[in-house]
């Protein structure tokens, strides 16, 4: 099942927002929640408002596990742009543009890149078509999915 959460009109850039939103992309939910966290940017809280929002959207639906939420999905969009002028000298003006985006935050149940049980991200629906048993060759440990 999905889960969406949207913050319209924030006050942070575009550009500067998919940054932060990449390092977020396909992990789990509590992960995510700790990189952005201790992420040192403006853009970090508002994603993680919208983060925490979804989750909270994904547990108002029945037979959820929050805590196998993976982010599927960070949607930054432009907003509406800010257009302002600063005085500058010898009578002149200058545009300041202070641009806002649009934020989506979309989640899915599966297994994230940071949890134990797998190391790539595998919708829910997937993991059990592509489960197949581990095999030791040699004594050696079996890398698989």
């Amino acid at each position: 099942m999905e889960s969406k959460a949207i913050a319209k009109f924030q006050r942070v850039s575009p550009r500067k927002t998919r940054l932060v939103a990449k390092n977020v992309q396909g992990k789990g939910v509590e992960e995510a929640m700790n990189i952005l966290r201790f992420t040192p940017n403006k853009p970090a809280g508002v994603l993680l408002n919208v983060l925490k929002s979804a989750v909270a959207n994904a547990s108002q639906l029945g037979g959820v596990n929050v805590d196998a939420m993976v982010i599927k999905e960070v949607i930054v969009n432009e907003g509406p742009t800010w257009k302002r002028f600063m005085p500058r000298a010898q009578g002149r003006a200058t545009k300041i543009h202070k641009r806002t985006s649009h934020v989506t935050v979309i989640l899915e149940e599966g297994i994230g890149y940071g949890s134990e049980s797998s190391s790539v991200w595998l919708p829910a629906g997937v993991q059990q078509e592509l489960a197949v048993p581990l095999v030791q060759q040699e004594g050696l440990p079996c890398l698989c999915v």
